[in-house]
C-alpha cells in the first residue's frame, strides 16, 4: 500500500466536502441556520475567534461529535448544519470529511480558515476568561 502525504489527504478530503467562502459563511452565520465548529487547538484560540464558534480541538472531534461517546457535546447535532474552520482550511476539511464519514450529512468547511476570515475583515471575538 502506497503511503500518503498529509497535503495529499487534505487534497482528498477537499474533493469529498463542501467548501464554502468567508461570505457564504458569514451568510449562513447570519441567519442563524448553521453551527460553526473551530477545530483549531486552543493556543490558536487566543489570537480570537469568530463569534458564536464552540472549540472542538481536533484530536476531540471524533469522541465530541459522536452521540455514544462519554465526550459528546450537545452542539454536535447530525440535523443541524455544521461548518468547521481550522487556521487556513486543511484541517477542517479533514475534519468536514471525518464528521461525513460518521453520518453528518449537511456539513462544509471554511476555505481558507480563520486566516481568510480575518483577511476579509470579518469580526472577531475573543475567548471568555
Amino acid at each position: 500500500m502506497a503511503s500518503k502525504t498529509a497535503a495529499q489527504l487534505v487534497q482528498e478530503a477537499r474533493q469529498r466536502v463542501q467548501s464554502l467562502s468567508v461570505d457564504q459563511v458569514a451568510a449562513e452565520l447570519a441567519q442563524g441556520s448553521a453551527t460553526i465548529i473551530d477545530v483549531r487547538e486552543p493556543a490558536e484560540q487566543e489570537a480570537g475567534v469568530i463569534a458564536g464558534a464552540f472549540s472542538a480541538p481536533r484530536g476531540m472531534l471524533e469522541f465530541f461529535a459522536d452521540p455514544a461517546s462519554p465526550y459528546h457535546r450537545p452542539e454536535f447535532d447530525p440535523g443541524r448544519r455544521i461548518i468547521v474552520h481550522c487556521a487556513s482550511g486543511g484541517r477542517s476539511a479533514l475534519a468536514a470529511d471525518t464528521l461525513q464519514q460518521m453520518g453528518y450529512t449537511n456539513v462544509a468547511h471554511l476555505d481558507g480558515g480563520f486566516k481568510a476570515w480575518v483577511t476579509a475583515g470579518k469580526p472577531v471575538a475573543k475567548l471568555a476568561g
